[in-house]
């Protein structure tokens, strides 16, 4: 599904084009994705100017006067540009023509996507407020992780899943993460050094940054096909069951944390001991 780096490169991709575009029309297929659309918003959005394109956590905000559209892409949602001539697909729910000539078109085969309005501060909308810091910033470093973490039984890379203690960051970011700074996913959270502190939340911000660049370096959003895949990545573990470690050749292990998968590797990654 897509995570912060997948969306931010969304973001970066789409934001030039839309902001000071006025949009010309409001095209909705169906009535609900995960959650049911709100009601009006061809009323609310036809006419409105663009101000900026942001990004909290997962989700996607397109500010105008009226006021802001939340735009969230669950597990196998998309946004492409592509001029008004190109006829939506089957699973293109959502059209945001623009006075441009192109129209930003959301595709969600399972429709575990969602789509919100907001009239007031969309960082206050009961969807954002509650977010923890985002990860490339400087509120989120060594000394917030080792106070959120202490006295915490949770492994560690279900906590780091938390949007509550950091903004964005799944299960791919979380496990990748993970093995750049040699820590085992089922270490509990609350037995991080301070040390471990400092070297996680480095590890974290190398691993998103570089998957930022990577996906800005290959991803074209005016690209018309149905389908538009992610950018690939040079992935170290996450699901890479029984092949071998790029760094010492230990074939990855594959665990469970809860209902999720995690991979890791046995040497690079050795388990936590036995609490006394």
């Amino acid at each position: 599904m897509p995570e912060l780096p997948e969306v931010e490169v969304t973001r970066l991709g789409i934001q030039d084009h839309l902001t000071g575009a006025r949009i010309a029309s409001v095209d909705l297929r169906i009535p609900k994705l995960r959650n049911m659309v709100p009601e009006g918003l061809s009323d609310l959005l036809i006419g409105q100017t663009i101000r900026c394109v942001e990004r909290r956590g997962k989700y996607l905000i397109l500010t105008c006067a009226a006021g802001s559209l939340l735009l969230h892409l669950g597990m196998t949602g998309h946004l492409r540009l592509v001029p008004a001539s190109i006829a939506p697909g089957p699973h293109d729910h959502f059209d945001l023509r623009l006075d441009s000539g192109l129209v930003l078109r959301l595709n969600d085969p399972r429709r575990f996507g969602s789509i919100h309005f907001t009239g007031t501060d969309p960082m206050q909308h009961q969807l954002l407020k509650k977010i923890g810091p985002e990860p490339l910033t400087d509120a989120f470093g060594a000394d917030y992780l080792d106070r959120l973490s202490r006295g915490r039984k949770v492994a560690l890379q279900r906590f780091l899943m938390d949007s509550a203690v950091v903004a964005g960051i799944g299960n791919i970011y979380a496990a990748e993460s993970l093995f750049r700074c040699r820590v085992h996913p089922d270490t509990p959270a609350g037995e991080l050094s301070r040390a471990d502190c400092v070297a996680l939340v480095a590890a974290i911000k190398e691993t998103l940054s570089a998957s930022i660049a990577a996906g800005r370096a290959t991803m074209d959003f005016r690209k018309a096909e149905d389908k538009l895949a992610y950018f690939p990545q040079q992935l170290y573990v996450y699901g890479r069951e029984g092949l071998p470690c790029r760094q010492c050749a230990t074939a990855i292990r594959r665990g469970r944390l809860g209902n999720r998968s995690t991979f890791y590797c046995p040497q690079c990654q050795p388990e936590p001991l036995p609490s006394s």
